[in-house]
């Protein structure tokens, strides 16, 4: 099953709230009780995220994180790649693999091939994006599978 972690979901969901005042500096103590979401994990985030380029942060009294670029201007795939590091589907996909059959795998271009649509399709979807609700429905995937 390709998932990514609870952890990228509460990312996105910290970028979401952080989303609706663009320009505003948010603290990490207000970021966790208005997201419901346990301090020490905002604070790894934030610092994950910070780390990243996707957030600013200011030091002292009147200090907090804010977006470092527009909502419009973050891709999911930003957000992904900042919390779990860049999407790989396989270890062929992540640019330095050390598979021991890479040289005579017949299908390792194949999925680089399908990872590349997968990034593109994630950096297609933008924060801005990701904080409007849905205008269509959920597909079930399990019912796809029978």
């Amino acid at each position: 099953m390709l998932r990514m972690s609870k952890l990228t979901d509460y990312g996105t969901v910290l970028l979401a709230y952080m989303a609706r005042e663009p320009g505003r500096l948010f603290s990490a103590q207000e970021l966790a009780e208005r997201t419901q979401l346990a301090a020490p994990t905002v604070a790894k985030l934030l610092k994950a995220l910070g780390k990243a380029g996707l957030l600013d942060s200011q030091r002292g009294a009147r200090g907090g994180y804010a977006l470092a670029r527009a909502p419009a201007d973050i891709s999911a795939v930003d957000i992904i790649d900042a919390i779990e590091g860049p999407v790989a589907l396989t270890e062929c996909a992540t640019g330095h693999s050390t598979c021991n059959i890479e040289a005579g795998c017949g299908v390792g271009h194949n999925w680089q091939r399908i990872n590349s649509g997968i990034r593109s399709a994630l950096k297609a979807v933008t924060l801005a994006e990701l904080t409007r609700p849905m205008a269509v429905p959920l597909i079930d995937l399990r019912a796809q599978r029978r």
